[in-house]
């Protein structure tokens, strides 16, 4: 049988701010590993429109199209021009579950929800000409899964080849997060098992890794044992955690020991009125600065994610949010629009109260104001979050962030992380149009090196003040749930 297996582009991909390097991160990680499901005499032939031009004159016999808000205009063209040509087609992803009537419209089969129970039922019932219109995932597990199609992932397109995911989902409830949606009944937060996930470690080449978990410190059992078993591997590592995560325990400790050199942390609001609004509940009462200050202690590099527009916002928060981070010596910055996905709580609100401007998914790219704003008009929201960007990732900015950290070492890290990721897109530009940006991951892993421990990073650290007192949420994975991650660092 033959395979397609298609990621289409984002539509931001195409706009006047596309930046190549940023969709050309990740590999396409959960088509990957739905391919492992296949059989070993199927031919399948992977394809990721953000590196690669798509061949759309071939004659598959299954194509599996990954859906994404932002994409999803452009899955849908796909997916009707490989029906007119008499391929069956499939569609997943975060969008099909939000809005499985729209999607059913440009496909034989749909799946809501995650793919690890369903996609092998679809095959055996494929086989027999049985297929169902829609499969809705009810089982949640990843025991058992097998191991994911890395051979069908042309490394050399990715700075990040080595991606992997060893958890499902979140186990917060932030109301602007698709992941309820996503998990609907079922679990919405499990793990693998710690030695399948150190088997999957063990088989990646060099020593980098991303983890793209939406929360790597969700279940601290699971994670101590992961770290435990990673200590010794030699391994530099990146993931994401919450802030109160952080401050629990030792488990961040655990985490830079194994490796762990960079951390995206959702900061998303100084506002305990916007932290209510949005469920976060897990930020509430707690001390950003503190967080901060463990992580820089123990040489762990800060990604800060920040959203702009929730209704407590006033026309000073960009500067203020800019001035935090470049104060507090935070790496990197990633600022977001509020955007109401459909299939949230936050979007089911904002319609209830007639405040979504327009359905055109291509503009939910966490860059436009798509609904009606409070307090600040969509103008200012929107000039607002452009100046932040710039500002934040000035040169001037860059190096004050830099001198910030106590450590000689991290400092350079800081200002050579900050200022490459920014300011360099020529070179990015020429590394991926020579297909040589795979070549650059042994600098990030030098950049990514250990740094001495500056200072004390206990729970017992004197921070005098918190973050509230100052002050009156993501390319490439799939609709078998390996993460919201990406959605957020592409920003």
């Amino acid at each position: 049988m033959k395979v397609k297996m298609i990621l289409p582009a984002l539509a931001e991909a195409e706009s006047p701010f596309w930046r190549p390097i940023k969709y050309s991160l990740f590999p396409p990680l959960g088509l990957a590993t739905l391919a492992a499901y296949l059989s070993p005499d199927d031919e399948i032939d992977l394809q990721d429109q953000h590196v690669e031009e798509l061949n759309l004159q071939d004659s598959p016999d299954l194509v599996i199209i990954q859906v994404y808000i932002t994409n999803a205009y452009r899955a849908y063209q796909i997916a009707d021009h490989y029906r007119s040509r008499g391929a069956y087609v499939i569609l997943g992803g975060l969008h099909v579950t939000s809005l499985p009537e729209e999607a059913a419209l440009h496909a034989d089969t749909i799946f809501l929800g995650p793919g690890e129970e369903t996609f092998p039922q679809f095959l055996r019932d494929f086989r027999n000409k049985t297929p169902r219109k829609v499969y809705s995932s009810a089982i949640r597990t990843l025991s058992g899964i097998p191991p994911i199609r890395r051979d069908l992932i042309k490394r050399e397109r990715y700075l990040v080849p080595n991606s992997i995911v060893v958890t499902r989902g979140c186990p917060h409830h932030c109301n602007f997060c698709y992941k309820d949606a996503f998990f609907e009944g079922g679990k919405t937060f499990y793990t693998q098992a710690v030695d399948d996930a150190l088997s999957e470690i063990d088989r990646l080449p060099g020593r980098h890794l991303y983890f793209l978990d939406d929360h790597l410190l969700g279940n601290a059992k699971f994670s101590s044992q992961l770290f435990d078993g990673m200590r010794g591997m030699n391994r530099v590592f990146q993931g994401a955690a919450t802030v109160d995560s952080i401050l629990r325990g030792n488990l961040i400790e655990k985490a830079a020991d194994a490796g762990l050199r960079s951390l995206f942390v959702g900061f998303e609001t100084f506002s305990p009125a916007n932290l209510r609004q949005s469920n976060k509940k897990q930020n509430l009462e707690k001390d950003y600065i503190r967080a901060v200050s463990r992580l820089h202690a123990l040489g762990i590099m800060i990604n800060g994610s920040f959203v702009f527009g929730l209704d407590d916002d006033d026309k000073d928060v960009f500067k203020r949010t800019v001035e935090w981070g470049v104060k507090n010596a935070i790496t990197t910055s990633t600022y977001h629009v509020l955007t109401p996905y459909p299939g949230t709580k936050l979007f089911k609100d904002m319609e209830s109260q007639g405040r979504i401007l327009t359905r055109n998914w291509d503009l939910y790219d966490t860059r436009q104001v798509v609904y009606k704003t409070k307090n600040l008009t969509a103008e200012e929201l929107k000039n607002g979050y452009d100046w932040a960007y710039k500002e934040f990732y000035s040169w001037s900015n860059i190096f004050r962030s830099s001198m910030n950290h106590t450590s000689h070492k991290h400092k350079v890290k800081h200002f050579m992380y900050s200022g490459g990721w920014k300011k360099f897109e020529p070179l990015w530009n020429f590394l991926i149009k020579t297909k040589n940006l795979n070549n650059m991951l042994p600098v990030l892993e030098s950049i990514l090196s250990k740094v001495k421990p500056s200072g004390k990073a206990t729970m017992d650290s004197e921070i005098p003040v918190t973050v509230h007192d100052s002050e009156k949420n993501y390319k490439h994975v799939n609709f078998d749930a390996t993460s919201l991650l990406p959605l957020a660092i592409l920003n």
